[in-house]
Formats: structure tokens, sequence, C-alpha cells
């Protein structure tokens, strides 16, 4: 019986790794020419050898494998158009083209796209289509699922080299957060309430960048209507969310407002990131210093004791972004608990600056 087993075993449980790879794997890297990025492969490597030590079955080998080789065309997909605005839009794969909310979300898009935005949907039907159909093959790109059903590209977006299916629900919501400068949700099903909790979530905690979320209706539509409704009655007054927490979206009643609220947020705001404990705000054009003083005193629970600065680049910023080092920068500290008014402070930014 134990000769049996030993034969049947998968090569994967056998096979452990030599420990000269280990030693290896610097200088092998460091003569590929990596240069910045060389510690961040080399840990990448490092972490599927270190798979086949620990003796993971052949299931989370494929799953990782199929994620990294996904992920790394959609990055590739989108890296020549770093540059460029981009707006997810999520809704129904079933409104059809006959309903308002089709209507609706087709003006957006070309609307958006008119302001200069490129739109990220599903690329499947429905609101997908419609927004695919207003903004135009140019300026929309699919990050399409495969799925047994309802699913295939639709006519504006397929075969497109700005077309990418994926076959993970996560790897492809990576995508739809990580690429977007602001995200708008039109009615639909599991689906559509999936994806807006989600970027609320993110938001709200800190693990996407502040940007727009926005949700649109027909014109007279409720669903959002209700949903908001549904947030003040159920979360809001038992505490499951802070009433900053109401600034992190807004729900638009027109195609006006909600272009409005995008375009607004990168009226002065450029964008953002952390570098250490210090959290940079980087400006369209420089901003009065005498705004600073008002600022720190309106948002103090959000500061505390912490003095927000004007200045430039950070060491970390110009190593890793040097294409951005001509941007003013604000610099603060601030308490990571309150993302609502952090939110509020770049709409003030915006206003006044």
């Amino acid at each position: 019986m134990a000769d049996v087993r030993k034969a049947t075993r998968s090569p994967l449980r056998t096979r452990r790794p030599d420990a000269r790879i280990f030693d290896l794997l610097p200088r092998v890297l460091a003569e590929s020419g990596l240069s910045q990025r060389e510690e961040l492969a080399r840990e990448m490597v490092a972490t599927a050898l270190k798979l086949l030590r620990d003796e993971a079955n052949i299931g989370d080998f494929k799953l990782l494998n199929a994620s990294v080789r996904e992920l790394r065309y959609a990055f590739n997909v989108f890296q020549r158009y770093r540059t460029v605005r981009k707006v997810s839009i999520f809704g129904s794969a079933r409104t059809p083209s006959t309903d308002p909310a089709y209507r609706t979300a087709q003006e957006f898009a070309r609307r958006m796209s008119e302001q200069g935005f490129m739109v990220i949907t599903g690329a499947g039907g429905g609101i997908m289509r419609a927004a695919q159909e207003g903004a135009g093959r140019e300026r929309s790109f699919g990050v399409n699922i495969r799925l047994p059903f309802e699913q295939e590209p639709n006519e504006f977006i397929a075969k497109d080299p700005k077309l990418v299916t994926f076959r993970y629900f996560f790897t492809r919501k990576v995508m739809f957060v990580k690429e977007a400068d602001a995200v708008v949700l039109f009615p639909g099903g599991f689906g559509t309430m999936d994806e807006a909790y989600e970027s609320l979530t993110l938001v709200q905690t800190g693990k996407s960048k502040p940007m727009p979320v926005v949700f649109l209706d027909a014109p007279n539509g409720t669903y959002w209507k209700t949903w908001e409704r549904y947030v003040h009655d159920h979360l809001l007054r038992r505490k499951l969310v802070s009433p900053h927490d109401l600034s992190l979206f807004k729900v638009a009643t027109s195609v006006d407002e909600a272009i409005d609220e995008v375009t607004q947020f990168y009226r002065l705001y450029h964008s953002s990131r952390f570098v250490g404990d210090r959290f940079v705000i980087r400006l369209m054009r420089p901003i009065d210093p005498a705004l600073l003083a008002t600022w720190t005193q309106d948002f103090a629970d959000l500061l505390g004791s912490e003095q927000m600065v004007l200045g430039g680049p950070l060491d970390e910023e110009r190593v890793q972004e040097p294409e951005l080092d001509a941007l003013p920068r604000l610099v603060l500290r601030y308490d990571p608990g309150k993302p609502g008014r952090l939110r509020e402070l770049i709409d003030r930014v915006n206003r006044e600056g």
C-alpha cells in the first residue's frame, strides 16, 4: 500500500525547491535590469517557490497563476491610458434599450466622454451596452467576465483591444476600482448592489483612493432614492455608519448633477497617496497659503493637533512618480477613521482653493 501511495502522489507534493534557488534569486533578478522593481519581483518569485515548499495543491497553483496572468494582461491594456480620467459604470445587464435608465446611461457616458473621460463597463448588455454606445468605442474599456449566461460582449466593445475578459470576479473588480477616477451606478440587480457596496466599502476604509461614487437613475426614478432612505432609516439611525459617511456618495437626480459631482471633484484635486504616515494631496495649481489656517481650524476633528502644509513632492514621490513633480502638494496627517471628513476636506479645497 505504501508503494502505491508513493507512486500516485502528485509531483508537486514530492519535489521541494532546492534551497540554493533562494540564494540565486538576488543575482538572477539583479542581472535582469529590473532596477526599482527588482525587490518586488524577487518577492513575487520567492512567493511562488514557497508554494512548492508548502506543498500547496494543484488547484491553488492554478488559481494564483490564472489570477496573475489575467491581471498582468489587464495592466498592460490600461497602461497606455494611465493619464486619462476614467469612470466605471455599473448597472443591470437586463435593462432594455426602451427603458429610460438606458437612455440616461447613454447620455451620461456620451457627455462624460465629451469632458475627456473614458468609460469602463462590464462589456455586457443593458446599462453596460448603453454606456459604451454613448461613449463610443474609442472612449470605452470592457472588463468582461466569463459566465454561462448573459455576458457576451456587446457590439460596441466586442473584438476591441480594450476589451479584457476575466475568469474571476475578484480580479475583474480590482480593475474596475483600480483604474477608475469615479464610480457611477445605475439601477441593477444583485451584481450592481454588490458593486455599490464594495465601492463604498473600499472608499470608506481607505483601500481605494478618494473618488466620487454617484448613484444615478432615470428622471423621476425612485430606485436609488429608496435605497438612500434605507441607508438613513436602517444604517444611520442605528449608528452603523457615521453621518459623515454620507459624504462618500451622491444620489443624483439628473445627468447634469451626476456630471457636476464628478468633474467638480477634479476641479483642483489631482490625486493623493500616503507617504509613510503623511497624506499627500496633489493639486492642479497653487493655492493661497492663507486658506490653510481656516481649513485646519474647521477640520480640527480630522487633523487633531497637526497642521496642513503646502510643499513640493516628497522623496518617495520623486522616485516613484517623477512625472508628477510639478504639482503643488497639501501635506497632512489625519485620523484614518474619518473618511467622510477627508472627503469633505477635499470638497472644501475644490470649492475654495
